[in-house]
């Protein structure tokens, strides 16, 4: 067998086995009883949850980690090496472990001082969007600066030396520059957090009407052997989350093409 045919045999199965989880789904499926599920308040209830913490978090993911990628990509200092390893934190902690870390923060004087004076996380819609944070934030930073490592300092040395400050290079010269591929880690970044169930349902909760966002519907519906519910919700999850994925292929394919 050659190697285009092993390699390309490789892709394939994968791709049969995934797409073979997916159409499972509908072995269970009756047709009729979907709809209902789909456009009951707790359905939708956490299909809204899902979407707008999601993009609170990414929101708020993106604004701290385009700065902090644009440290680790154009500036050398001490330490620089640790702090790039504790943004990996969250690729390699279980989200569980991380959402833990979250709760037994807030149980300590600092969290507890936090919440009293502040927002209340605990069980609460603001727990979702922190979680969703912690889980995407380091994963942001480290997209985002493989974005920026693409373009050359010398572009905005250039603009320096024309008379431009350091924010004026940045937003008329690498930011354009970088554009399709920040906009690319965004939408990997909200997928991701969408998708987010450990750290949620370890800060937030899974109380049906006020923390369940969709992952967490998904597992309180097959725990209540609730297999019909399970299989639409995964099915919208796994929509949103292709959907993505395809949107994000487009973008950076083009960008190849154009390159």
């Amino acid at each position: 067998m050659s190697f285009r045919r092993t390699t390309l045999g490789a892709a394939f199965c994968l791709f049969i086995f995934y797409s073979g989880l997916l159409l499972s789904l509908f072995y269970f499926a009756r047709g009729r009883g979907l709809w209902p599920i789909l456009i009951h308040p707790n359905t939708l209830y956490s299909i809204r949850l899902s979407l707008v913490t999601a993009t609170l978090a990414t929101f708020f993911a993106v604004t701290i980690s385009l700065p902090a990628a644009y440290a680790l990509s154009r500036f050398e200092f001490r330490g620089k090496r640790i702090v790039d390893t504790f943004l990996e934190i969250p690729m390699i902690m279980s989200p569980i472990a991380l959402g833990a870390s979250l709760l037994v923060f807030f149980n300590t004087p600092l969290g507890e001082f936090i919440q009293a004076k502040g927002i209340y996380f605990v069980f609460e819609i603001p727990g979702i969007v922190l979680a969703q944070f912690a889980t995407i934030a380091g994963l942001a930073t480290r997209l985002i600066k493989s974005s920026l490592d693409e373009i050359s300092p010398r572009f905005e040395a250039v603009a320096r030396s024309l008379g431009s400050s350091a924010w004026q290079a940045f937003y008329q010269i690498t930011f354009p520059l970088a554009l399709r591929g920040l906009v690319a880690s965004v939408i990997l970044c909200w997928a991701k957090a969408v998708g987010e169930f450990g750290a949620t349902v370890m800060l937030a909760g899974a109380m049906p009407g006020k923390t369940e966002t969709m992952p967490i519907a998904i597992f309180t519906a097959l725990s209540s052997a609730n297999i019909e519910k399970t299989i639409v919700l995964i099915l919208i999850l796994a929509g949103f989350g292709l959907c993505t994925l395809y949107g994000v292929r487009l973008m950076t394919g083009e960008r190849r093409r154009h390159d």
